[in-house]
């Protein structure tokens, strides 16, 4: 099983994740830059995020035989802090970077006149870049905020068929599905989407413009969430082919639409071991 998790979060996670990920089929990942938790204080610090992104992370990964691309936005949580929307400013000269295949995550968190600005602008960043776009739909008021998404979309020079909507969930998937966009869902303990589910609603759509993430990062979450949605569709009765357009095509297509897709590391190397100075901060 070859699996691409279209949605990871890294830099949160430790190397013995990136070990366990690969013998789970994992062989790429995107990488949104997100909310770190902490909130940030200044652009300064969303730009070595992003250079982490784009230089630090890839690497890492790649020691592990897994193909790693970014998504780079200032995501919506951070929208609504005026320390921050300068990002939007200096995304243009990150978007052009060849390992960013989409602007994202941008979308909305409490849906405020902030977030309609961040969101419009950035969808405007996209369709300038000819980058696809990865929209994270709100936790709360899911199908408000998905209809309030759509309406953004549809307003902006951005094409649907290049906006992957992600987050979702039941209650939102006939929506997403009727605006065009891809269908993204996070399958992540406790708070979102678990296997089971995920099965009832690819049984319930079809497999087309479907991917399935872990969403991995800070929280509890596991990065092996995307291996057992293929294990729990082979037991529900899916063809290997589903499993594989789902886990694998899907996400191959949509980010393939940036033009910058490389998925060339096929063979995981020796990891880096602890005496390497790669691994001492730079010694």
């Amino acid at each position: 099983m070859r699996i691409f998790d279209p949605h990871i979060h890294m830099t949160s996670r430790t190397t013995d994740d990136y070990e366990a990920m690969y013998a789970a089929g994992v062989r790429a990942v995107v990488e949104p830059s997100f909310w770190l938790g902490q909130p940030r204080t200044s652009p300064a610090s969303f730009f070595d995020y992003f250079d982490t992104l784009l230089g630090w992370e890839p690497f890492r990964a790649s020691q592990y035989g897994i193909a790693h691309h970014c998504t780079l936005a200032l995501n919506p949580k951070e929208a609504n802090d005026p320390r921050c929307t300068p990002v939007l400013d200096a995304l243009p000269r990150y978007l052009v970077k060849d390992s960013v295949v989409a602007v994202g995550e941008i979308g909305y968190d409490s849906m405020t006149p902030a977030e309609d600005t961040a969101l419009a602008a950035q969808l405007q960043l996209a369709a300038d870049h000819g980058l696809p776009a990865l929209v994270h739909t709100p936790h709360r008021d899911k199908l408000a905020g998905l209809h309030r998404t759509v309406a953004v979309i549809r307003e902006s020079d951005l094409p649907p068929e290049r906006v992957l909507l992600d987050h979702l969930n039941e209650t939102t998937v006939k929506a997403a599905t009727d605006s065009g966009c891809w269908l993204g869902f996070s399958v992540y303990p406790d708070t979102k989407m678990d296997e089971d589910r995920m099965v009832a609603v690819i049984k319930d759509h079809g497999t087309e413009k479907v991917l399935v993430n872990s969403a991995a990062d800070w929280g509890k979450s596991d990065p092996l969430k995307t291996r057992k949605v293929g294990d729990a569709l082979l037991a529900a009765g899916f063809t290997e082919d589903d499993v594989d357009q789902v886990l694998w095509r899907n996400p191959v297509a949509f980010y393939g639409l940036s033009g910058r897709l490389r998925l060339d590391v096929t063979d995981a190397p020796e990891p880096l071991h602890e005496g390497n100075s790669i691994l001492r901060g730079g010694e």
